[in-house]
């Protein structure tokens, strides 16, 4: 295996467009543009290139990070993980369901301010960046304290939108995740 060096991936827009899918659209193209950059492998197992992008920093300093390529998957797919978290698949790396169900459990500890959550996460649908939103909405989540944290939760979406995006960009892409947390 060709393993690489860890690589620094900032995918945060200077500016905010009224049109949602050009600012989808320039989160895609700044990763993808980053993607293209790899050195191909050659060949499969042992030969494959692999890739680390640290992405995302939380305040207590674990990292947000991605690796590429996906077992069983090709093109542009890529695997979200946190340090030092283990969700409920008992790995590093995070599923739609860890999200929601830590989600579901919030709204059951305050409503009131599990609508906040919604709201920070909906600016991150529109591709705001989470660290902007967050400390706009962090008064209004202490209560929210069980589980992964907010910070937590406001990066790792960030990430499943863009890797949605990619992946499903002819389809819905980040719309279906979105959909399924607005009906929690």
């Amino acid at each position: 295996m060709v393993l690489h060096p860890t690589i620094n991936l900032t995918a945060k827009l200077s500016e905010i467009s009224e049109n949602h899918e050009e600012n989808r659209n320039n989160l895609r193209k700044i990763v993808i543009d980053t993607f293209i950059r790899e050195s191909a492998g050659r060949g499969k197992g042992e030969e494959t290139s692999k890739y680390k992008y640290i992405v995302e920093t939380l305040s207590s300093g674990e990292k947000v990070y991605l690796t590429r390529p996906v077992p069983l998957n090709k093109g542009f797919d890529f695997i979200v993980h946190v340090e030092n978290y283990i969700f409920m698949n008992g790995k590093d790396n995070p599923k739609h369901d860890d999200i929601k169900q830590d989600l579901q459990n919030k709204k059951q500890l305050n409503a009131q301010a599990y609508n906040k959550l919604v709201e920070a996460l909906e600016e991150v649908f529109y591709c705001n960046d989470p660290d902007d939103i967050y400390s706009r909405y962090i008064q209004h989540l202490v209560s929210l304290n069980q589980g992964l944290s907010n910070e937590l939760i406001l990066k790792i979406v960030k990430w499943f939108f863009i890797e949605q995006d990619i992946r499903y960009w002819n389809w819905s892409g980040r719309n279906m995740f979105m959909e399924g947390i607005r009906n929690i």
